[in-house]
């Protein structure tokens, strides 16, 4: 017989327990008196969202997007304190981030780490204000972050964790990051296949300033539901996978999945985090997912 890799020995067993729990009756979504979900993406609504600009507009927008949340939350018997929403802040200037902090917001996340560190000067007076990177990183950038980010989300290169770990030793301090993968398999998104996850986790061992904390994943932009959906349920069902085997020191209880247009299908597909930004700050220029 020949022999797999830790990763698909672990997948396959994944797979048999959860056929085992179906052929008992025990997954739910799987039951006869539950109907399929078929939650809609919003991608159509991509560049239309209005920009908020005032406190009272952005208390709006999140309580529309809580609401969201929990509603998502409520179809999959889930609480809709589960799932953290990260509000993306990329392009938004320092008066508008003022607001949206007055309205709530205690964690803003951006794509590029020299806007991370700029905003973060600017906004050095608001207390409990925190940064995350959620963009590619380049290795002679891994300072910036390092320098300025409570949380990393897009590691997918030893590199990246390499000087991460130089600058964060430097500091004395650890981050707390997630790795990315590359769900839909297209070749214009970062992140490592799936298959290759379980040996690069293995190899992060080496880096205690890394504090690993779950999966990151962006799905196909696509206003197919069922497509997106797929990203979601393949980085839930790998995340599931590994966690049955995980290295000391690696924790997979983050999953970082779901925008603006589909974060309501991550959630009922296990999300606990939830990247958003035009339906919190409205359309951007030049337009981006969000």
């Amino acid at each position: 017989m020949p022999s797999c890799t830790p990763f698909f020995c672990l997948y396959a067993l994944y797979v048999l327990r959860r056929e085992a729990a179906r052929s008992l009756g025990l997954l739910m979504q799987d039951s006869e008196n539950t109907p399929p979900l078929n939650t809609p993406t919003r991608h159509d609504a991509h560049g239309s969202y209005g920009v908020a600009q005032t406190v009272e507009d952005f208390r709006h927008n999140l309580a529309q997007v809580r609401a969201r949340i929990a509603a998502a939350c409520e179809r999959v018997g889930r609480e809709a304190g589960e799932v953290r929403l990260l509000p993306v802040s990329k392009t938004v200037d320092e008066a508008r981030l003022r607001a949206a902090y007055a309205a709530g917001c205690r964690f803003f996340a951006e794509n590029r780490p020299q806007e991370a560190v700029r905003k973060s000067e600017e906004l050095a007076d608001l207390d409990g204000l925190r940064w995350s990177v959620i963009g590619h990183l380049q290795t002679n950038k891994a300072k910036l972050v390092a320098g300025c980010a409570e949380e990393f989300q897009a590691l997918d290169s030893l590199r990246v964790a390499e000087a991460l770990e130089r600058r964060l030793q430097q500091l004395g301090r650890g981050l707390d990051v997630l790795v990315q993968v590359n769900t839909s398999n297209e070749a214009s998104k970062f992140g490592l296949p799936p298959e290759e996850v379980a040996a690069f986790l293995r190899q992060l061992g080496a880096f205690p300033a890394l504090r690993v904390r779950g999966l990151m994943t962006l799905a196909m932009l696509s206003e197919d539901a069922r497509a997106v959906r797929a990203c979601f349920v393949r980085l839930r069902s790998l995340r599931d996978a590994l966690r049955q085997d995980a290295p000391v020191g690696v924790v997979l209880d983050e999953l970082s999945m779901g925008m603006s247009g589909d974060f309501e299908i991550a959630i009922e597909e296990g999300a606990t985090i939830v990247r958003v930004g035009q339906a919190i700050f409205g359309s951007r220029a030049p337009v981006s997912a969000g």
